[in-house]
């Protein structure tokens, strides 16, 4: 399915509004302390806030793209009649396939950390076409399309530092996962970072983090282990705000939102020169 200018822009406009219709709840919600669940472990939470405002962005899109896929963190790939659909299949209505996580940064919104997004981006033909992310504290809509890359309506250009000793890198990197599966080059890895640039920072939202390197507000972010939909509307913002996104891991012909990690940058930055080729292997921004 091909997808124009124009049609991209609609469809980041019903991201938009998707992603918005669940903003009174999350900051009526936020900082009540509500109750978490724990999904695959300790580290993967989840509250009652996170189902009910997917919920509300199922609906949102039933209604606006009809016909279409949803795949959501919560509630996996459902079609248009709320049956379950394949992660590999299309939408009816000719290929429209809707990433949703309602809640990015659930342990940060669990315990009143104001770091957490709603994500919703739509791939077309294997390609991610239009994109939201909503940071509902700040109220800060950022959002993608083939024609650019907004924040509150306004064009954003990835901008900042050059190099790792003026940047500062934002990382999940290590995991838990990761240190149980080699804890000693984890540690190196991890090592690396702190050392070579000037500012190391955890946030904890890899969507709204991306979302901020879109907007030149962080200069480098890393992460080797997410979902497409924590990463499908961002990479869109990163790209066609002139940054770099690289994904990392993939299956050789498989979507860049679909791979296991990703490394961005601002587009100044000097990728070819940073300490993040060695922690990460990445081939630099000429691959």
């Amino acid at each position: 399915m091909n997808v124009d200018v124009p049609a991209s822009r609609e469809l980041a406009g019903i991201a938009e509004l998707a992603a918005r219709a669940t903003g009174d709840r999350l900051r009526t919600a936020f900082r009540s302390r509500p109750e978490v669940d724990t999904k695959r472990d300790m580290h993967d939470p989840v509250t009652v806030h996170d189902r009910a405002a997917e919920e509300t962005i199922r609906e949102v899109l039933a209604k606006e793209s009809p016909g279409s896929v949803v795949v959501g963190e919560e509630g996996g790939a459902q079609g248009p009649d709320g049956d379950a659909a394949s992660n590999g299949g299309a939408g009816s209505d000719g290929g429209i396939r809707w990433y949703v996580d309602p809640i990015d940064g659930t342990a940060n919104f669990a315990v009143g950390l104001p770091f957490f997004c709603v994500s919703i981006g739509a791939v077309a033909g294997g390609e991610v076409v239009a994109g939201a992310v909503y940071d509902p504290v700040r109220d800060e809509m950022f959002s993608a399309s083939l024609g650019g890359a907004t924040c509150n309506g306004e064009r954003i250009e990835s901008r900042g530092a050059a190099r790792d000793e003026t940047a500062v890198v934002a990382t999940s990197y290590p995991s838990a996962r990761e240190l149980h599966a080699d804890r000693d080059e984890a540690l190196r890895r991890f090592g690396q970072m702190v050392e070579a640039f000037a500012t190391l920072r955890r946030p904890g939202s890899a969507a709204l983090t991306l979302a901020h390197v879109a907007a030149g507000w962080t200069d480098v972010a890393y992460d080797p282990s997410i979902n497409a939909w924590d990463v499908t509307a961002a990479l869109l913002l990163v790209r066609q705000a002139g940054g770099t996104y690289l994904p990392l891991g993939g299956k050789p012909g498989a979507p860049d939102h679909e791979a296991p990690g990703y490394l961005a940058c601002t587009g100044a930055f000097d990728l070819d020169a940073s300490v993040m080729l060695d922690v990460t292997g990445a081939r630099g921004s000429g691959a």
